[in-house]
């Protein structure tokens, strides 16, 4: 596993931002570049499962490891869902097992400071190098919009 990071600034409060990342109507709106019809299906507390899916009912199952609200959310990977079954114990869901995707807010100035750090395989590498800018460029737009 890789350690890659993403940092973007955004001209709204941390309130709005973290409303725009864990926001059933916003998160299938800047997940989109990931995978269409990208969902979560939680209710984002700490400790909860969360199942990542796409159109196809694809995706990651993980747990919210940690949750401060405006601050901080990591989430732990645990495996992946394929064919809308979850697979924990699988080679595929073992690759995966134990990462982290955490996302911290630092508001500086009336904006706020948005980092993503995420633990990859590297078969993902490049795919996320390229997502993760476009996915941050939607969240700007939806927190920024007045």
């Amino acid at each position: 596993m890789k350690k890659q990071e993403f940092t973007i600034e955004l001209d709204a409060p941390r309130e709005k931002v973290w409303d725009v990342l864990w926001g059933k109507e916003t998160y299938p709106l800047w997940t989109a570049p990931f995978g269409e019809g990208s969902r979560a299906e939680t209710d984002w507390k700490e400790g909860s499962k969360v199942l990542f899916l796409n159109a196809d009912d694809e995706g990651m199952v993980a747990k919210i490891a940690k949750n401060i609200p405006n601050e901080y959310m990591s989430i732990e990977h645990l495996g992946v869902v394929m064919g809308g079954i979850e697979h924990t114990e699988n080679e595929k869901s073992g690759e995966w097992a134990g990462s982290l995707e955490n996302y911290t807010l630092k508001e500086a100035n009336g904006r706020t400071q948005l980092m993503v750090d995420m633990d990859v395989t590297e078969e993902y590498e490049d795919f996320f190098n390229t997502t993760w800018p476009i996915a941050l460029g939607k969240i700007k737009e939806l927190s920024e919009k007045k």
